[in-house]
């Protein structure tokens, strides 16, 4: 397949308001795109797309839980630019670290409601879009897909599950001349991973991981790699890169991680604790 030119062409990051969506649809931008940037948050998303500048950047509010929400974006990226080539189904939020015994229902489900079916609404919505113009899918996973979802039960399975549905576009969209890239993040130097290390439970898990792997990447890197990703029409980018080893080896590495982290001496008086911890809201 060819690769995907992204000069003249037209692309919808959603997330888009900071961290790896503002750069990546800033990245994409200074390729020539056209970005069609949104978020929740009305006067943010605007300052986003401002910050990037020029009449080929546009910030709408979508929320991605809201899939006619997702078509008007769409069809504003339709009308205002001709079209729409490429789509980074980026949102996503995290929860308070709890075990699934504490995590609150809600919070719960929200975080499904984003991370997964709010890709899935923003596929479906630019599908006809991206099967017309040979377009391309990125869909935001993380290294939660293969390592263990311990105290981030539905992020985990979220992004498991983002996994499943890029695997199978990138087959079902072949036909058609279409490409799908799954991007997997391990830790980017974001607010949300800011306020998720906020949290005690999460600074003492953190002690568990290696030290190698715990080190992040600035959400400019993440970006860049994205968009070379993109450019290749790429199957998958790992960032940072040295995560790729335990993606590769997961049906060996994930059933010892598993075995080892159930006895393990710092995880197991986390998650005690955390059990007795209040509903996290």
């Amino acid at each position: 397949m060819q690769r995907f030119e992204l000069n003249g062409r037209v692309a919808l990051v959603t997330g888009a308001m900071r961290g790896i969506g503002f750069e990546t649809a800033k990245a994409l931008h200074g390729r020539g795109m056209s970005v069609v940037l949104t978020d929740i948050d009305k006067d943010g998303i605007e300052q986003a797309a401002a910050a990037i500048g020029g009449e080929r950047a546009v910030g709408l509010v979508a929320d991605v839980r809201d899939e006619e929400a997702v078509r008007a974006a769409v069809a504003v990226a339709v009308d205002k630019f001709g079209g729409l080539d490429l789509s980074v189904a980026n949102a996503g939020i995290t929860s308070p670290p709890r075990t699934v015994l504490r995590m609150d229902p809600e919070i719960f489900d929200r975080v499904l409601a984003v991370n997964l079916h709010g890709v899935v609404h923003t596929v479906r919505a630019s599908m006809p879009q991206i099967v017309e113009r040979r377009g391309h899918f990125l869909l935001t996973a993380s290294i939660y897909a293969f390592m263990n979802g311990m105290l981030q039960s539905p992020y985990a399975m979220a992004k498991a599950g983002v996994e499943q549905l890029g695997r199978a576009l990138r087959v079902e969209l072949e036909p058609h001349g279409a490409s799908a890239t799954v991007a997997y993040f391990g830790f980017v130097d974001t607010k949300m991973v800011d306020q998720a290390y906020e949290d005690p439970l999460t600074q003492r898990l953190d002690r568990a991981i290696p030290l190698p792997l715990r080190k992040k990447i600035s959400p400019a890197e993440a970006a860049a790699g994205v968009v070379a990703a993109i450019e290749r029409r790429a199957d998958h980018v790992i960032l940072p890169r040295r995560w790729e080893v335990l993606r590769k080896s997961r049906g060996v590495t994930g059933p010892a991680s598993d075995a080892i982290m159930r006895h393990h001496r710092l995880v197991q008086p986390v998650l005690r604790d955390a059990d007795a911890a209040p509903d996290g809201r």
